[in-house]
């Protein structure tokens, strides 16, 4: 008779460690304490999250939710360990999502899905998202670490996160967007979190290896499509309680040609000048590399532009000098006119 026979089966012997799970928990406290704001009522540990609306500021307040996750940058972030980074993209991919509501987000929650937990590994994930929550203005306020043996192979991990934010009744973003107000496009920090799938399948045609030199950066390949992706809550924010803001788009996937018609009502369209700004290198390279069309780019990747706002034309000079002054990079993309859809013009540089 087996050891295991004599003494019954423990939840530890089925691959599920409790003990390095409240080791994790202890570990992430500080992080997420560090991401405490007006309204958060209770710290990790109880069965929920607590927040107060009226503690945050908000009289007559509507919330507004957002879920994602990181798609298969994570295979990159996992094959070569260095998963530091991916935390703030998850964060990302849920607030620049909320922001393009109106909303101001006020707190996030992560899952974080694994076959065996690695402390060090996990909290160096749960770390990144405090560091993408401190960014955005928000709390990381609770979430969930789910070992489930046999259902993840290796070092494999998956995350997804949950935030939620809140605007005052009637501040609902698109609004009172009409032909003729601008566009206005804030740079992105490469390709952020979508389109990995085929930006991996390109590395395989390339030939390259993770660590090799990358052909579009100082940096190796795996540094480079690592990247975060760039968070934008507090510049557009700032902006937008300054007036004439009229729609946000976060341009993921589908890219440009189907983000931004997102928040454009029925009956019209967006012009945009490809010549209006330069792509960052990693796009040409991709381009090139995988023989992706033009128009396979532009619905695929951001190209460069990771939020698009439409603004009124007489606010246009001052919203962008406002997100300039907060650190943004901006380009005047082209206008809302009649019609449906994108049109694009000119060509890039």
């Amino acid at each position: 008779m087996s050891d295991t026979q004599k003494n019954g089966l423990t939840y530890a012997a089925a691959g599920v460690d409790i003990d390095a799970g409240n080791a994790l928990v202890d570990r992430i406290k500080p992080a997420a304490a560090a991401t405490n704001r007006a309204g958060v009522m209770a710290g990790l540990g109880g069965f929920g999250g607590l927040f107060d609306l009226r503690a945050a500021g908000f009289q007559d307040p509507v919330l507004v939710a957002a879920t994602d996750g990181v798609g298969t940058k994570l295979k990159i972030a996992v094959e070569t360990g260095q998963v530091q980074h991916v935390g703030i993209d998850l964060v990302a991919m849920c607030v620049n999502d909320l922001i393009c509501q109106g909303a101001e987000p006020l707190f996030f929650l992560d899952y974080f899905a694994c076959g065996t937990l690695d402390v060090d590994q996990a909290a160096t994930v749960v770390e990144g998202i405090a560091q993408g929550c401190q960014l955005a203005g928000a709390a990381l306020i609770g979430g969930e670490t789910a070992e489930m043996p046999g259902m993840y192979r290796g070092d494999d991990f998956d995350l997804a996160g949950f935030a939620v934010g809140a605007m005052e009744r009637g501040a609902t973003l698109p609004n009172g967007v009409a032909e003729g107000d601008i566009l206005l496009g804030l740079a992105s920090d490469g390709v952020h979190s979508n389109g990995y799938s085929l930006v991996r399948r390109v590395v395989d045609l390339s030939g390259l290896d993770w660590k090799n030199a990358a052909p579009f950066a100082d940096a190796s390949l795996a540094e480079a499509l690592l990247t975060p992706t760039r968070i934008y809550v507090k510049p557009a924010l700032q902006v937008m309680r300054g007036g004439g803001v009229r729609g946000l788009a976060h341009i993921t996937g589908g890219g440009l040609t189907e983000n931004v018609p997102r928040m454009l009502p029925d009956g019209l369209g967006a012009e945009i000048d490809l010549g209006a700004w330069t792509p960052p290198p990693i796009f040409d390279w991709l381009s090139e590399t995988g023989g992706i069309n033009g128009d396979e780019m532009l619905k695929t990747f951001n190209m460069g532009v990771g939020l698009v706002m439409v603004v009124a034309p007489d606010q246009a000079d001052v919203i962008a000098d406002g997100l300039r002054a907060a650190g943004e990079t901006v380009h005047d993309l082209g206008h809302v006119q009649s019609g449906t859809g994108v049109s694009y013009v000119g060509s890039s540089a």
